[in-house]
C-alpha cells in the first residue's frame, strides 16, 4: 500500500508563485516516474508535468516554461513550482507516481488532490 499527500496549495493573485510538494509513503520498492496533473472547474482532468527516476521531465504547453518539477529520491517526494500563474491555472492539481511495493509490480497511485487558486 501507498499514500500520496499533496500539500502546498493556496490561492495567489496572477502572477504570483506557488510550490507544491507530494511526499509517497508506505512499503515503497522503487518509484519510477512521479507528476502532476490538474482539474480545472468544469473540465477534463489534464497533463501537467512528469518527472522520470533519471530526472528527465516532460511539461505541457500550457505550463512550459513558468512551471518546474523536481524530485528529492531520499524524501519520495515531487515538487511542482509554479510562477507566472495565471487565472487558467487554477484547478485541483493531483499528484501520481508510479509506484511498486514489496511483492507487486509498479501500480499508478494518485494523491487526493491540493486546491490551486488564481485570481484578482
Amino acid at each position: 500500500q501507498v499514500q500520496l499527500v499533496e500539500s502546498g496549495g493556496g490561492s495567489v493573485q496572477p502572477g504570483g508563485s506557488l510550490t507544491l510538494s507530494c511526499a509517497a509513503s508506505g512499503s515503497i520498492r522503487s518509484i519510477n516516474t512521479m507528476g502532476w496533473h490538474r482539474r480545472a472547474p468544469g473540465k477534463q482532468r489534464e497533463f501537467v508535468a512528469h518527472i522520470r527516476s533519471d530526472g528527465g521531465t516532460n511539461y505541457s504547453r500550457s505550463v512550459k516554461g513558468r512551471f518546474t518539477i523536481s524530485r528529492d529520491n531520499a524524501k519520495n517526494t515531487v515538487y511542482l513550482q509554479m510562477n507566472s500563474l495565471k487565472p487558467e491555472d487554477t484547478a485541483v492539481y493531483y499528484c501520481n507516481g508510479d509506484i511498486s511495493v514489496w511483492g507487486t509490480s509498479m501500480y499508478d497511485y494518485w494523491g487526493r488532490g491540493t486546491q490551486v487558486t488564481v485570481s484578482s
